[in-house]
Parts: C-alpha cells; sequence; structure tokens
C-alpha cells in the first residue's frame, strides 16, 4: 500500500538555466541546507560525480538525489531533485529530466541575464505542463542587475518581478526561502487511482555487481526487492535484485512507492536489455499503458571512431554499450578501414556532445580513440527519384547516379547585446548564414532568428560568436529541413590512389580552398618515400590543388673521388630511372599516426 502521508509531502523538481548560470552550485547549497551531505564530505559541484565535469565546470550527466527537509511549517518533506546540463548539445537530457518531475526551478545569472538556452529549456519544461519558480542568481556579484534580469524574467513568464527569488548559490542566500517556495508550489505526485505499478525508467548505467542499474520514477503503485518486474517495450521480465534511492550514492530501501524517484538493480548483465524510456511494471500484469518518457533524440553529427590498438576492438564495442545505458543520444555501428582496421560509426548531438564521449571512453575505459573523421548526415535523391541517406563522403556515389544532394539547415536563435549586433552579423557570410527577422528582448538585447547548413554550425562557429561578442551572446538552434545546394565530394589522392578516409562534402564554390588546406596539412605528416609522391584534391576527377613530397635522395656518388665525369652522370642517371619505377609501380603505406595527427590536429 502507498503511504498516502508520504505522498503529499514528496516534491519532485529540476533545475534549469542555461550553462555556467550556477545549477550545480544551488544543488550544493540544496544539499548543506537539508543535511544530506555532511560538511566535511562537501566539496564543490557535488552532483556532478564526473572528473570531467568538474574540470569543464559544466554539467553532463543528470543526476537525481533525494532529500529530507524540515520546512518552515515544521514538517518533513522528500524532496527529489535532478540537477540538469545547460548546454545545447545535452538537451536530451533535459527532455528525461522534466518526464518524471513536476516543478522546476528557472535560474538565471544575475550578471547575464535571460539567455538563449534559458528559453529553449523553458520551452521544454512548459510544453511538459511543470510549475516553473524563477530565481536569479548571483546576486552577489559587483556587476549583477538584479532589477533588469528580474523584469526580462517576468517578461517572459507574464509575472511579477516580486514572484521572483533572489539568490546567490555561492552564499547561500536566499536558497532556503527557495526551497520553501518550492514546497509550497510544486504539487505533490498526482494520485494515482490504479494500486498497479507504473513506472518511467529515466536514465539507467552499468553495475559490475548489479548489472544494469534502471533510474525510475513511480507513477502508480510500489515495487520491493525480489519482485518480478517487466520492460513493457523490451518485453521482458525479471527479479529485481534491489531497489533504493540517491542520497545521492545509492542507498538501498525496503521498497520504492508512487511519487518516488530512486534506482532498481535489474541484474541484467546484456547491456541492451534496458532501454531508456521504457515503462517498468510487475510481470503478468494487464491493462498498463506505456508511459509517454520522452522525445528520442536523432544525432547530428557523426564520426567515425577506432582504437588505437586493434586488439582493443571488443573493449571498446563493450564501452560503447555501457555509455549508451545513460546516454541515449549515443547512436553506433560497425565500420571497417583499410587504414584503422575495425570501428564505429558514431552519432552525436553536436561536437562537444562527440568530445564527452572521446573523453570518456578514455578516462573510464582506458581507451586511446581515433577520429578519423566527422560529418553531418546528407540526403542525395537518386535518378529514379529516390531518397537515400549518406553517413560518410566515401559512401556518396558518382555524380551520375543522382541528382541533387541536399544538406541539413537549422534555425538559428542568437542573443546578444545590442552594441555587438554588427559583430554578429559581419561573420555570417563566412558561415553561410542567412538571415531570417530580429526581435528586441529587452532594450538593450536582441535576438537575431537566422538559417544556415548544420555543417557550418558544429565546427568552430560558437567559438567566432563568442570571441565577436566579447563572449556575451549565446546560440540555441533546432533542426529544419534538408535542403539542395551545389554541394560536391572532395577526394584526396595520395600517389594517384584515392583516400576514402580524407574525403568530405563540401560547397563547390569553396572546394578548392579546402583542397589546398587537406593537402598542405597532409604534406607536413607523411613521411618521404624513395620516389616523389603527388597530393591531390580533385573535384569529379579534375584537380584542384596539389603539392608534392620530394624523393629521399641517397649520395650515389659519394664515393667517387675522381675521373672521368661520365661516372658520376651514368649512376646519377641510374638512380633517376630506378626512381621513375618506383613512382610507376609504388604505394605509399601511410601509417596510423599520420591519420591521429591529421584528425586530432
Amino acid at each position: 500500500m502507498v503511504n498516502t502521508n508520504r505522498h503529499l509531502h514528496t516534491r519532485n523538481f529540476c533545475i534549469i538555466a542555461h550553462i555556467n548560470h550556477g545549477k550545480s552550485t544551488l544543488a550544493d547549497r540544496f544539499l548543506e541546507v537539508t543535511k544530506t551531505v555532511e560538511k566535511r564530505k562537501m566539496q564543490e559541484q557535488y552532483l556532478d560525480m564526473m572528473s570531467l565535469e568538474r574540470e569543464r565546470g559544466i554539467t553532463i550527466k543528470m543526476q537525481p538525489v533525494n532529500m529530507e527537509y524540515i520546512a518552515r511549517d515544521k514538517r518533513a518533506y522528500h524532496l527529489n531533485l535532478i540537477d540538469t546540463p545547460g548546454h545545447v548539445d545535452f538537451q536530451y537530457e533535459v527532455s528525461r529530466a522534466l518526464a518524471a518531475v513536476e516543478g522546476a526551478i528557472l535560474l538565471v545569472d544575475a550578471t547575464k541575464g535571460v539567455q538563449a538556452q534559458t528559453l529553449s529549456n523553458l520551452d521544454f519544461a512548459q510544453k511538459q505542463g511543470l510549475v516553473i519558480i524563477p530565481a536569479v542568481n548571483k546576486i552577489d556579484l559587483e556587476n549583477a542587475r538584479v532589477k533588469e534580469v528580474k523584469e526580462e524574467i517576468a517578461n517572459i513568464l507574464k509575472c511579477g518581478t516580486e514572484d521572483i527569488i533572489e539568490i546567490s548559490a555561492k552564499t547561500g542566500a536566499g536558497t532556503e526561502e527557495l526551497l520553501d517556495r518550492v514546497i509550497a508550489l510544486v504539487p505533490p505526485p498526482r494520485e494515482s487511482k490504479k494500486q498497479t505499478l507504473s513506472a518511467l525508467v529515466f536514465d539507467s548505467f552499468y553495475n559490475a555487481y548489479g548489472g544494469v542499474i534502471a533510474h525510475v520514477r513511480i507513477f502508480s503503485g510500489s515495487i520491493k526487492k525480489g519482485e518480478r518486474g517487466h520492460l513493457m517495450v523490451q518485453g521482458i521480465s525479471f527479479e529485481v535484485q534491489d531497489v533504493g534511492h540517491f542520497k545521492p550514492e545509492r542507498l538501498s530501501a525496503g521498497i520504492l512507492e508512487e511519487g518516488d524517484i530512486g534506482w532498481i538493480a535489474t541484474g541484467f548483465k546484456e547491456i541492451e536489455k534496458v532501454r531508456v524510456g521504457d515503462t517498468l511494471t510487475h510481470e503478468n500484469t494487464a491493462d498498463i499503458e506505456i508511459l509517454p518518457g520522452y522525445k528520442e533524440p536523432k544525432p547530428v553529427v557523426f564520426a567515425s571512431f577506432f582504437p588505437k590498438a586493434e586488439q582493443d576492438f571488443k573493449i571498446f564495442k563493450d564501452s560503447l554499450l555501457k555509455l549508451k545505458l545513460n546516454d541515449a543520444a549515443l547512436h553506433f555501428e560497425e565500420e571497417t578501414s583499410e587504414a584503422l582496421d575495425r570501428g564505429f560509426r558514431c552519432g552525436f548531438l553536436g561536437m562537444l556532445h562527440l568530445d564527452i564521449v572521446r573523453e570518456r571512453l578514455k578516462r573510464e575505459y582506458n581507451l586511446d580513440i581515433v577520429i578519423a573523421s566527422s560529418s553531418v548526415i546528407y540526403k542525395i535523391i537518386d535518378n529514379e527519384n529516390k531518397e537515400a541517406t549518406i553517413y560518410s563522403p566515401s559512401r556518396l556515389p558518382e555524380p551520375t547516379h543522382y541528382k541533387e544532394i541536399r544538406e541539413p539547415y537549422v534555425m538559428l536563435e542568437i542573443m546578444t547585446p545590442l552594441v555587438h549586433m554588427g559583430a554578429v552579423m559581419k561573420i555570417f557570410d563566412t558561415y553561410r548564414i542567412e538571415y531570417r527577422e530580429m526581435k528586441y528582448f529587452t532594450t538593450e538585447k536582441v535576438i537575431i532568428f537566422c538559417e544556415a547548413p548544420l555543417a557550418e554550425i558544429i565546427g568552430d562557429f560558437y567559438n567566432t560568436l563568442k570571441s565577436v561578442t566579447s563572449g556575451y551572446a549565446s546560440l540555441n538552434y533546432e533542426f529544419l529541413d534538408y535542403r539542395k545546394n551545389d554541394l560536391v565530394k572532395l577526394d584526396i589522392y595520395v600517389a594517384g590512389k584515392v583516400m576514402d578516409a580524407f574525403s568530405k562534402i563540401v560547397l563547390r564554390a569553396r572546394a578548392q580552398e579546402e583542397g589546398r588546406h587537406i593537402v598542405e596539412k597532409l604534406k607536413g605528416l607523411l613521411p618521404k618515400q624513395l620516389f616523389t609522391v603527388a597530393l591531390q584534391a580533385a573535384v569529379g576527377g579534375k584537380i584542384i590543388a596539389r603539392e608534392t613530397i620530394a624523393a629521399m635522395r641517397k649520395d650515389v656518388t659519394g664515393y667517387l673521388y675522381g675521373g672521368d665525369v661520365t661516372r658520376k652522370m651514368k649512376l646519377l642517371n641510374k638512380q633517376k630511372r630506378g626512381k621513375k619505377k618506383m613512382k610507376d609501380r609504388g604505394e605509399v603505406d601511410i601509417p596510423s599516426k599520420v591519420y591521429v595527427e591529421f584528425f586530432q590536429r
């Protein structure tokens, strides 16, 4: 039976904000106020469990924690908090957290104000019907613009400035008031009339001892250790090994009840059996609807990952499977390269997501990874008007086999101070960005709406944007559609042989510039051979850029110390004929380290 009193005194909520607005620091203060973590054990960004998160100062993985709190009404409350990421690449993490809670704290930096990702995360929360509790953070800083920022928030939420709490997550000022506001405004979990178990799997990870550990939100019923659980989407049953709460470390409990957020040890050693977004119920339970879960993430950036050591392939595959357990946006399929042997074609939500996965493979599984290429998905229309998907430039057929190439476009929302608008507009031509409209967010801040090819955005655009606006601009983007462009495949030849690993799909107008850049880079990396090596960039068989690596030269006349000059010429001509023969017949064996340096520099 459900403990009704506990149900009424439970609050499930999350913190949403733009990156670096203080979510993790606020979570630290909540842990201190509720005495969930002892002061002697406390450290900054406590809920950021990975060292990578602390080093970069960003939240990568959402992290749940259960806190017990005595409120001002002298009642004990069970608070389930989920700390969420703020970077645009990790929106899928935010969407999963929002599916498991009833309320959200909208946190805004008093020095930076509302930014693009703030609006995006807020839109997610409002579509879920969550109660929004606004708060202005970092009010203790000298350059804080508390009044102006409160007016910005009031404008987007259509509320009064008096409804917005002023806090300093660093000093703790206002954090208890904010917790009391959560208790007062966020409703308790909706009480179900059914006693049948219905729970959402919103995250998971692999444990060597307990198998797959599922993070769940119980919407109705309860579950205990030893009972038989059933995953509805996967259609498989299992015996529950253990259940518990996050404190924030996993702590065993006798039962998980309606409204709880906790974990379940499934005992599965086969990682693929537990799918994030699945609905959990009891075995042999009828008339249970599958919960809506969350929007399935779609990767937009693809890259080929290869282990440096071929013998690490099996470990690499197992590591990717384990990462996918708590990273639902990670997609991968096996592929083979002549140069780098076996690896995986992996899909990501952005370049930061790619970089984080690479770093986690290195730190958590001690794997050195070679990233052979990165690109977006393209579509082609063949001669029979059928559409095909191109995940890699090497898979693009000959131009005679298709009518057109389409590339993905995104809608950009760039929020910037008005004084930097001119600088932002100047970089649009460089990145093929098409301006659409501009709106004044406040008298000093604007939102620029524009459209651009995704391939232009996933590179260094964000860094350039930050540079020209002194760090004040913010960016959000959403996929629009695929559009026809004058795109061509840029082939790279080494000694007359095409090297697919270096191929790219580029705009025809930029093909020569890009080709020259690639062959110049290769010239600095490839070792000299006994014969002259031609490095060429070509489009449709036409050479558009070339560099030459001179042959290694052996001094074949060094031992001569006099005599007729014809002896010297005879030896030089013999060497010349030998080099020509090697050039005609020889092949360049590119060392793996060249690929490593080319793609990682």
